[in-house]
């Protein structure tokens, strides 16, 4: 028999079966350790809630689902915080279960609480029965799930189990997704397949499309126009991808082709003259294409974009057209209504009225939908660019046949957290009309990010201070001007609270990355020992995944804690974030530029280290600032270069050829 191949280096230090434990009493205290860890962390997933209706839209929110999630932020998630009340009696069988089996296997204890959430309460049955079922949960890799395999079957473990085959599958797909790729080419797949020792790559492939989690999809080639009618037409490409995205994309596809084919003009030519009359050229031609065309994109710098997507709802509300404005968040929702009372604004989230009851595990189901659409003729979209493909299918789902979109972005923005790029793929279709604003910058933050978004990286007039360059020899040192920015400089220079100054850095990872730059601010700002699942009253926490209370992105202050779980108050109004749901959140006086983007502060603190720059995220970091920027610059050089490169990495998706069809 041949061994399924090994790693030389092992990522977790799941040990290999064949070192066995020193005896069975050693065995059962380890299985017990684990378990006890398992339980704290899990015990409030099983809180009981009604049972609900069939939803009629469910996003899933995939930090618990079949695959990793591609758009869960890296770093530590806060732990969850205690229940009172213990895992539901098959919850606990299941834990004990699964404490034995990776006992038994040497797996190491943290992963039983992380593989129990996403494979359920017989993970310990489904692990038996196909082992290779690990690579499902979050942070599992090939020679880990291998390691296992072993562990579990012994010598029936071979490398070209169709068990195993399937599940690499799987993993490389959603490896791809978490790049932004809703679609792989079947050739890649193979090759990687092939490094990963799997004897036999077609069958593979086979395997998993016996699986509903494995799609085949056939990509038509692009005909150049100078093409020779006599030549041999290329051959369709084939790829693959995760059902789950590729069913999202093709639902987004056909959601943005229902709305351009069943608009009909939302005012007469009358009415849409008297409101164009007066108005610059490029904001006449945004007000016509909302007024008159089923779906159109408006791109344009944040303040002008904001103005003039503000400017179009007010016009068509005043006519009597139902209309609303979606912010990225509730927070963002609450500054748009400020600049302009009378303005029906909300959060996308809470457009599409997110339910709470029942939910499957690790998702928020939205009450508006397919079967229960939103009672409006005018959608406009803030940060649309932010929109991912399933986030989009939920959207244009909940659209009724005849309604309006606007979708709103700044100029080259960076793409969704999660797979795909709609909006980008819409735009690239020449489906819809696009307008771009062209008013010059207001102030020199405008100035600069305009610059950026051109290639240069210049040195601005800021007379009253409203761009400040921080330089920083290191990580270290960019951590400690970054703290001292935001607790002593800019409310001491400037007058900006610290509430109101929100530090933002390209990644979480890193020595100068938003988990370190959170540790040194809780150190100064609200030192504590983590009492609630690592959080204490005072912190400041940000949504890394989307909460029924909250979008991804909000931020809000812990008030409070304890076994029912989290008290925050988030701009939204006050919220109890069970224990389970704990892992959502992380500090938030840094964010990652994922998170911060859509929503803009008085003051941004941007920490720029050398790694994860790029020019779309420069721009749009910079753009977040109101009234002052300042630029913790400690990546020397490699910022210059990162702006003048406009090489953003592409990503393989398929519905700009879609919504063409």
């Amino acid at each position: 028999m041949t061994d399924t191949p090994d790693s030389d280096t092992p990522d977790s230090g799941t040990p290999d079966s064949d070192t066995p434990d020193s005896d069975a009493a050693e065995r059962a205290a380890r299985a017990a350790e684990i378990l006890r860890a398992a339980e704290a962390a899990a015990a409030a997933r099983t809180a009981p809630r009604r049972d609900p209706a069939r939803p009629e839209t469910a996003r899933p929110e995939t930090a618990r689902s079949g695959a990793p999630d591609p758009a869960a932020p890296p770093g530590p998630a806060a732990t969850p915080a205690p229940s009172a009340a213990g895992p539901a009696p098959d919850r606990r069988d299941g834990l004990r279960a699964l404490a034995e089996l990776f006992s038994a296997a040497g797996v190491p204890a943290p992963l039983t609480s992380r593989t129990a959430a996403r494979l359920g309460a017989d993970a310990a049955a489904q692990l038996r029965a196909d082992p290779w079922r690990l690579l499902r949960v979050p942070g599992v890799r090939p020679p880990q799930a291998d390691h296992f395999a072993r562990a579990v079957l012994g010598a029936d473990a071979r490398p070209d189990d169709p068990r195993r085959g399937r599940a690499l599958v799987l993993h490389l797909l959603t490896e791809a997704a978490r790049g932004g790729h809703t679609v792989t080419p079947a050739d890649d797949v193979l090759a990687a397949l092939e490094r990963l020792r799997f004897p036999d790559p077609r069958a593979a492939v086979e395997a998993a499309l016996d699986e509903a989690d494995v799609l085949a999809l056939t990509e038509e080639p692009d005909f150049d126009e100078d093409f020779d009618d006599d030549a041999e037409p290329p051959e369709p490409e084939e790829t693959l991808g995760v059902a789950r995205w590729a069913l999202a994309e093709e639902a987004a596809a056909e959601g943005f082709q229902r709305l351009t084919l069943t608009a009909a003009p939302l005012l007469d030519d009358a009415a849409v003259k008297e409101l164009r009359d007066g108005l610059p050229e490029d904001r006449s031609l945004a007000l016509t294409a909302a007024l008159r065309t089923g779906v159109s994109v408006l791109r344009g710098t944040p303040g002008d974009l904001a103005d003039t997507a503000l400017a179009i709802a007010a016009a068509a509300a005043g006519r009597g057209v139902r209309t609303a404005v979606a912010a990225p968040t509730d927070r963002a929702a609450a500054d748009l209504r400020a600049a302009a009372p009378g303005v029906p604004v909300t959060s996308l989230h809470r457009l599409l009225e997110p339910r709470d009851e029942a939910a499957a595990p690790g998702a928020v189901v939205y009450g508006r939908g397919e079967r229960r659409p939103l009672d409006l003729d005018l959608i406009v979209v803030a940060d649309a660019s932010a929109l991912d493909v399933e986030l989009a299918a939920v959207l244009v789902e909940a659209c009724p046949d005849g309604a309006h979109l606007l979708l709103c972005a700044e100029p080259a923005a960076p793409p969704p957290a999660g797979p795909g790029r709609p909006l980008d793929d819409l735009e690239a279709s020449e489906t819809v009309p696009v307008v771009t604003l062209d008013a010059a910058p207001r102030d020199p933050i405008g100035v600069l990010t305009e610059a950026v978004r051109g290639g240069d990286l210049p040195a601005v007039d800021a007379p009253g201070r409203e761009v400040v360059i921080v330089p920083a020899p290191g990580p270290g040192e960019a951590v400690h001007r970054a703290v001292q920015l935001v607790t002593d400089s800019i409310p001491r220079a400037l007058g900006i609270a610290v509430e109101d100054v929100q530090v933002v850095a390209p990644l979480t990872g890193g020595d100068a990355g938003a988990a370190a730059l959170n540790a040194a601010l809780k150190e100064r700002l609200n030192p504590g020992p983590g009492r609630f699942g690592g959080m204490d009253p005072g912190d400041r926490v940000v949504v890394a995944a989307p909460l029924p209370q909250a979008p991804a992105g909000e931020t809000g202050v812990v008030t409070g804690g304890g076994p029912h779980g989290l008290d925050v108050d988030f701009p939204g109004g006050p919220a109890v974030i069970a224990p389970a749901d704990a892992a959502r959140l992380r500090h938030g006086w840094a964010v990652t530029a994922a998170q911060a983007r859509g929503t803009r502060r008085p003051a941004v603190v941007a920490v720029l280290p050398p790694d994860g720059l790029s020019r779309p995220l420069v721009a749009t970091v910079f753009g977040l600032a109101r009234r002052h920027l300042s630029v913790v610059q400690a990546a020397g050089p490699a910022l210059a270069r990162a702006v003048r490169d406009d090489g953003a990495p592409e990503r393989r998706t398929r519905l700009a050829r879609l919504v063409m069809l």
